[in-house]
């Protein structure tokens, strides 16, 4: 799917601001929106069924119009196949309620974008219809797996539904992980400041397959995609006191001012920290980490 491709080709770290959705694709010369700012049901004039649904994260404080949105992530959280979708309004037979009856009658694959923060969303194709409820004004969603979407125009049975779910849930992981470690540190590198969101990853203390490697901020912190790879293959350390030290393999190199301020030079001096102590780089986390940095020199 030509939208689905372009989404993926656009998102940063995983994930599409909300001017990424409103911007929409360009097809045949012609400008196609992907949503609607003021309603999660879109349906664009150019297509005969619906296209994409989307479910809004809150901020903080903000009011809370349906259901869904405090629920999903705990249903995918569960395991559940098959997640609740809240109708738009109180009238199912509204033009937006219609199209998601349609879309499942026809078992039409659509885009569902998720959101993981405040304006931040995965999104996520192909995914269907699966029920539709005037009494509970819900519909039910499930995810399909993203291979070949071009012939995979059923709704998904109960195998590929689990499979779609773990991706699913492994990319809600990241991207709640990368979005929280951003934001905590003020979208800039922890070793340079570097201040675009787009260059930066949210680096695992200790990794997500370790027993303390969960995705939370104190085992994160956010760094450029070449320190993210220098960290990760221990050519640089950082240790408990947050000092930086870099390897002397890459003490050794010389290659031009941008790698001498960016990296050599950095060594001795400390990460930059996230305003809020609990957001801290957890010291023990750091310690077994540094020791791997050590055992590799």
């Amino acid at each position: 799917m030509l939208i689905a491709a372009h989404l993926k080709r656009v998102a940063s770290g995983g994930t599409l601001s909300s001017s990424d959705l409103l911007a929409g694709v360009e097809a045949d010369g012609e400008r196609i929106p992907i949503v609607n700012p003021q309603r999660g049901i879109f349906k664009p004039k150019q297509l005969r069924y619906l296209l994409s649904i989307r479910t809004v994260y809150p901020k903080t404080g903000a009011r809370v119009w349906y259901d869904d949105q405090r629920e999903v992530h705990a249903q995918i959280e569960a395991g559940d196949e098959v997640i609740d979708y809240a109708f738009q309004g109180s009238d199912p037979g509204s033009f937006d309620n219609q199209w998601l009856l349609e879309a499942m009658e026809a078992q039409i694959p659509l885009l569902y974008f998720l959101g993981v923060a405040p304006s931040r969303y995965t999104a996520h194709f192909p995914t269907f219809i699966v029920d539709w409820n005037a009494a509970s004004l819900k519909a039910g969603i499930a995810f399909g797996a993203p291979i070949m979407p071009s012939i995979n125009s059923e709704a998904p049975d109960a195998a590929e539904r689990k499979y779609a779910l773990r991706l699913v849930r492994q990319r809600l992981h990241q991207a709640r992980f990368r979005e929280a470690v951003l934001s905590a540190y003020g979208s800039r590198c922890a070793i340079t400041g570097l201040p675009e969101p787009r260059l930066l990853d949210a680096a695992h203390i200790i990794g997500d397959l370790e027993d303390e490697g969960q995705p939370i901020v104190p085992n994160g912190l956010p760094l450029s995609k070449v320190h993210h790879a220098a960290f990760d293959a221990n050519l640089i350390g950082i240790d408990p006191d947050f000092q930086i030290h870099v390897s002397d393999a890459l003490l050794s190199i010389n290659d031009g001012p941008m790698f001498e301020q960016g990296v050599k030079l950095k060594h001795g001096t400390k990460i930059r920290l996230p305003t809020r102590p609990k957001d801290q780089p957890d010291r023990e986390r750091l310690a077994a980490r540094f020791e791997m940095f050590l055992a590799a020199h």
